[in-house]
């Protein structure tokens, strides 16, 4: 005999933030970037929070530029910049790089993608994660999960503090490992980002 837990629903009120503000849409929970209350309070500006942190850009720029000359771009189509992916009513979610299967009929419109990605990399946590329950690990968890449910192959997240990364898949268990650990990317595309860094003369 199994005994369930009820939870009460939270009342959502409306919040009053703009929407240019939402940098996500979760399981029907808009999630506001992070920095945002000083936006709205007006002590920044919104090109203050918009941007990527130097270390940020600098990684996702990097890892580009790995899978540009080590996948095959014949069979796969690399896109980054916060690409948007539609999944349903609810959820509109975007990934800091993603890797798509061009076989599976891929059509490049004026809106997000619709169809999963392989591989879905993210760079640290862009939302505020005080908005969230269970903070920065609960989203995390979260958002991952319905990016597998999705269709998408693997999940990869890089955190720059601390220094790791997070590989989850439907098939295995979910890894979390240090930058020089060696990690699958897809098909023999191996990553050990703390080499790449090296490689490329980029002090971490």
């Amino acid at each position: 005999m199994t005994v369930a837990v009820a939870t009460a629903p939270k009342k959502r009120r409306k919040s009053g933030v703009p929407s240019y503000l939402i940098y996500e849409t979760l399981n029907g929970r808009p999630l506001y970037r992070r920095g945002y209350r000083d936006v709205v309070s007006g002590k920044k500006t919104p090109a203050e929070i918009m941007g990527s942190s130097s270390l940020q850009a600098t990684l996702v720029a990097t890892l580009v530029m790995f899978l540009g000359r080590t996948i095959n771009r014949k069979k796969y189509l690399v896109v980054t910049n916060e690409s948007g992916i539609h999944l349903d009513k609810g959820n509109n979610l975007s990934n800091d790089i993603a890797i798509f299967d061009k076989s599976t009929g891929l059509i490049l419109t004026d809106k997000f993608f619709s169809v999963p990605p392989r591989i879905a990399i993210e760079v640290d946590v862009r939302i505020e994660p005080g908005e969230f329950e269970g903070k920065e690990s609960g989203y995390v968890y979260e958002k991952t999960e319905r990016l597998l449910e999705f269709g998408v192959e693997t999940v990869i997240w890089i955190t720059t503090q601390p220094k790791k990364i997070f590989v989850a898949t439907k098939s295995s268990p979910w890894l979390t490992q240090n930058w020089d650990a060696n990690v699958l990317v897809l098909d023999d595309v191996v990553l050990n980002l703390a080499g790449l860094l090296t490689e490329e003369g980029i002090e971490f």
